[in-house]
């Protein structure tokens, strides 16, 4: 798990990164910025989005069909909160 964690660690900074970047580049657009919750609903798109791809590695990894179909409901519930989240961030 020590590895997956960093991964996820290190992809959780490179969003950071990545939204801290955006912010300046509006800044200095002149363009709207963002809102605490807008950023918020971004990092909670982000965080969803890894968990999605985690999980669905599980899935095409997993042998036991309760456990294949748990993963399915898994991922699922996953989009419904993505599709959610993205309706707030619009």
């Amino acid at each position: 798990m020590g590895d997956a964690g960093e991964g996820l660690i290190d992809a959780e900074s490179r969003i950071q990164d990545r939204m801290e970047e955006l912010e300046r580049e509006r800044v200095r657009k002149g363009g709207p910025r963002l809102t605490p919750e807008r950023v918020k609903a971004i990092e909670s798109l982000q965080s969803l989005k890894l968990a999605r791809t985690e999980v669905q590695r599980q899935q095409e990894t997993a042998t036991h069909e309760g456990r294949r179909t748990q993963l399915a409901q898994a991922l699922a519930e996953l989009d419904r909160r993505m599709a959610e989240v993205s309706a707030v961030i619009g």
